[in-house]
């Protein structure tokens, strides 16, 4: 196992072993193999830099490095931004631990050898963000090599595997180039990624926002601080944003609009479907704290009398989101609030039984001018998971769920 820092700087010598420079960049070209050292970058005194090809080396190890051609038989130097820069681009730098769901630092990379027909092929295995990986920065050309590795042998070592890292390139056009790829955070839960995002620079996180799709986008974005939310889809262009904003919830989108100057939101409402727009001008009606302000317009509503298979059947043809599928509410033949029935119950339920035989005692719901101390109150006394909210009349206009009251609770 060798290091990256143990590398730059190294000793080079030709095929007939006269010295040619030192290393003073490793690059690795990701679009061609994404973890190998593909050229070695030598300099000597103020001689033109020379590039080692991946193919042209026959020997390394800490400190010294020696080539399979004579130094006249190397290129010169161009810089290309198709390449990733070991010292540049990777030592010092941030990335994200997407297996640790966490951004790190770089401090060094361990490199593997392959040995074919003479030559030494590098391959980075392991990023280090640990311990071993400072201290070998720490004394780089203050003790050599050996000494160095007795030194870290005694500390505890924190390494990621090279599949695991996630880089971060805020310039879209060298993102390109790269050919970076996000799919990884694509996995990761919504909130993990927030979170990391959150401990990014700002052109950092517009960088992961662009490259997301707009649903793991939109996921993403609702569960970011309501400041840097507002931030990040201020910074986008109308068209992206809308598309992500059409991916979350009417009330979540509300409350990020009313975080944006007037001029901006209505800019946004304009490039929403005519639906999506209408739903959410309703929802910025309600005044901050009351439990209109609260809720949401997506929930399941149907008949009393409805059975138990009619409605799985309707759920099913209408693709209703998981998250709305917490509980069921009911209306009475005159559209009045009559009810809610838990899903659990719902799915224990005999095939014809009807939903108004199911309903939760006592009939809870609220009304839209009503404040947030009412709400909490109303959660807290019965364990609820949702409520209904009512107009004047009775009916239904949306409802408000738990992890909406648990997070305007961590608000305060």
């Amino acid at each position: 196992m060798l290091h990256a820092t143990e590398l730059l700087g190294a000793e080079v010598y030709d095929a007939q072993g006269h010295f040619v420079g030192r290393v003073r960049e490793m690059f690795i070209e990701p679009a061609v193999q994404p973890n190998r050292i593909a050229w070695l970058m030598l300099g000597r005194g103020r001689y033109r830099p020379l590039l080692a090809r991946h193919d042209q080396v026959s020997f390394v190890a800490p400190g010294t490095v020696r080539l399979t051609v004579d130094e006249l038989r190397l290129g010169a130097y161009h810089p290309n931004e198709a390449w990733l820069a070991v010292r540049k681009d990777l030592l010092d730098q941030q990335i994200i631990d997407t297996n640790g769901r966490k951004v790190v630092r770089v401090n060094d990379l361990d490199l593997t050898e392959n040995r074919t027909n003479g030559t030494v092929e590098l391959r980075v295995t392991q990023v280090d963000v640990g311990l071993p990986g400072a201290v070998r920065r720490l004394l780089q050309g203050v003790a050599s090599p050996s000494v160095i590795r007795r030194i870290q042998q005694n500390l505890p070592p924190r390494l990621i595997p090279w599949e695991f890292v996630n880089l971060i390139e805020p310039d879209p056009l060298r993102r390109v180039k790269l050919r970076i790829s996000h799919q990884k955070l694509a996995k990761l839960h919504p909130a993990d990624l927030a979170d990391i995002m959150e401990e990014l620079s700002p052109a950092e996180r517009q960088a992961i926002i662009a490259s997301l799709d707009e649903q793991t986008a939109a996921e993403a974005l609702a569960e970011l601080d309501a400041r840097l939310k507002a931030q990040v889809v201020e910074k986008l262009p109308p068209e992206r944003a809308a598309e992500i904003l059409e991916e979350m919830a009417p009330d979540e989108v509300a409350d990020l609009l009313a975080e944006l100057p007037p001029e901006t939101s209505r800019e946004l409402l304009e490039e929403m479907p005519r639906e999506e727009a209408r739903e959410v001008r309703e929802l910025l009606q309600f005044e901050e704290n009351t439990a209109g302000a609260l809720m949401t317009t997506e929930f399941v509503l149907v008949g009393e009398d409805s059975t138990r298979d009619a409605v799985l059947n309707w759920i099913r043809r209408n693709g209703v989101k998981l998250d709305q599928l917490d509980t069921v509410f009911l209306m009475n033949t005159e559209a009045r609030f009559a009810g809610a029935v838990a899903v659990g119950r719902l799915l224990l339920a005999e095939p014809e039984e009807p939903l108004g035989s199911l309903r939760a005692e006592p009939l809870l719901s609220i009304p839209p001018d009503a404040s947030h101390s009412e709400v909490f109150e109303l959660f807290d006394k019965y364990n609820l998971r949702s409520l209904a909210v009512v107009d004047a009349e009775n009916r239904p206009i949306g409802a408000i769920t738990v992890d909406d009251v648990v997070s305007r609770l961590r608000a305060r």
